[in-house]
């Protein structure tokens, strides 16, 4: 099949037809920040960090749902998608539970990530926080919904990778939740063996009670006599 050639950047590329924007980008080594994307599956579009501007648009458009046509002439980091880009971040910090010093995915949080490469500090915007207590009734999942950005990538894995549809979204706006059957606590036997959903989790909402347990031992004790 016949390569789509577009600019990106200033610069012309190809891609063959039906490729999104973000694969594009990704194959001529142009890094799109994202949250909610996962590589295999159909894209959702659900946190609009790797939004772009394609000349034309009205608005910007999210670049991992976005497929490529003849003479698109795209821009992947100019001064309007990095504005946008900070203030998702910002909105999305605004209702984050804000204790990085605590959280044990600090250092490879994702949304901690992109916040550092786009120069994010405290957000700008009135904070309202979301606050759940910690589900560890499990002995496979501890669940603290106090850090999840609603990136809906946990229900993405378990309903199309484990196909075990423990996950689903709940109520509406700012209320908006992962819940589990009828928003129950966490205590499912299928998530046994699985923890499927715990990498994929780009902050610290999901963690291995047992990983965590084991962490907090320590080495061993050694007395010298």
């Amino acid at each position: 099949m016949a390569d789509i050639t577009v600019t990106m950047n200033g610069k012309q590329v190809g891609g063959p037809a039906g490729i999104t924007i973000l694969e594009l980008a990704k194959q001529n080594g142009i890094d799109i920040p994202t949250l909610c994307y996962l590589e295999g599956l159909p894209p959702t579009g659900s946190c609009r960090v790797c939004v772009v501007e394609v000349e034309g648009s009205r608005t910007l458009v999210a670049s991992c749902h976005t497929p490529i046509s003849a003479g698109m002439i795209i821009q992947t980091h100019s001064p309007k998608v990095l504005e946008a880009r900070r203030v998702i971040v910002e909105l999305l910090l605004a209702s984050h539970c804000g204790t990085c010093y605590m959280c044990e995915k600090a250092n490879i949080c994702e949304l901690r990530e992109v916040a550092v490469d786009l120069d994010v500090g405290v957000p700008r915007f009135p904070i309202r926080r979301r606050f759940y207590p910690i589900e560890d009734e499990s002995p496979y999942i501890t669940r603290d919904l106090s850090k999840c950005i609603l990136c809906r990538k946990c229900i993405r894995a378990c309903n199309e990778v484990a196909k075990k549809h423990v996950y689903a979204m709940g109520y509406r706006g700012f209320d908006s939740k992962v819940v589990v059957d009828f928003d129950e606590v966490l205590n499912k036997e299928v998530c046994r063996d699985c923890g499927i959903c715990i990498p994929y989790c780009p902050t610290g909402a999901l963690s291995n009670p047992q990983k965590s347990r084991k962490d907090k031992k320590g080495p061993p004790l050694v007395i010298k006599g």
